[in-house]
């Protein structure tokens, strides 16, 4: 192979992932390791990439991939009251002293708030949970090794060897894009990922949704119905999916929101 073309593609791989090593080069040439040292020392000087220890990388690495769905700003808004009230009959089912996970989610968030008087254990992959706990609670926090995405706020792991497995999770609390016959569904494959690693890791499994989550679907399935233990949700759940959860023998908390207790009073 010509040494333009070589170059070519070296620069070509370093766009794909922040860092490509020479045996990966050899193999993509089909050249010996000398010759792709030599190319990325050519190129590092010509400052096309970066020579680093064992390879090369992009002068600007690729940024992240996105992830899919409404950034976190944006959902802290959606559903705010209900949010709040399924929150805290979450932090009710905890006893200090719990080891429990907190994935990341606008309606998870709202945990932090009724965790101020708790002393509880917690692993989350939430990069607003995490800082809230560690700046305004007494709680130990723990988080996962991985990419901060920046619109979610959330650290996912691309690798399968994570701190996740050595953790142990009394309760995982978690949100979702929906819940339907087949189970709790996500939008995108990295979340899916990154919450199948830590659902294993609890013994039981807590959904905070509320009411409009159950008329969303996804082509992406997390976990059935059978792995939830409990559903948190607010007064607006229908019949119907009550019904669903309970033949699926799930435990439904109903979160009742100011206007529904007003309500009740009267």
């Amino acid at each position: 192979m010509h040494e333009t073309e070589r170059h070519r593609l070296i620069l070509s791989a370093v766009q794909e992932r922040p860092i490509v090593t020479v045996g990966e080069l050899v193999a993509l040439t089909e050249t010996s390791e000398a010759t792709i040292r030599r190319d990325i020392s050519t190129l590092d000087k010509q400052k096309r990439l970066r020579r680093v220890r064992g390879g090369a990388e992009a002068l600007t690495p690729p940024p992240l991939p996105g992830l899919a769905g409404r950034p976190f700003a944006v959902n802290q808004a959606i559903n705010a009251e209900e949010k709040q009230v399924i929150a805290r009959e979450a932090v009710a089912l905890c006893d200090d002293g719990d080891p429990i996970i907190i994935n990341g989610g606008t309606t998870t968030f709202q945990m932090v708030h009724h965790l101020a008087n708790r002393r509880v254990q917690v692993m989350t992959n939430s990069f607003p949970i995490a800082e809230h706990l560690l700046k305004h609670t007494k709680n130990t926090v723990m988080v996962p090794g991985g990419a901060l995405y920046r619109e979610q706020n959330i650290i996912l792991s691309p690798f399968e060897n994570d701190m996740t497995r050595h953790y142990y999770a009394k309760r995982m609390f978690m949100g979702a894009y929906g819940v339907g016959p087949m189970g709790l569904m996500e939008n995108d494959p990295l979340l899916i990922q990154a919450e199948e690693k830590l659902i294993g890791q609890a013994d039981e499994l807590v959904v905070l949704v509320d009411s409009s989550k159950f008329e969303n679907r996804s082509s992406l399935v997390l976990c059935g119905l059978e792995r939830i233990d409990v559903v948190i949700t607010d007064e607006g759940i229908s019949d119907r999916v009550a019904s669903m959860l309970e033949a699926a023998e799930v435990r439904v908390i109903v979160a009742q929101t100011g206007a529904a207790r007003k309500t009740d009073a009267s």
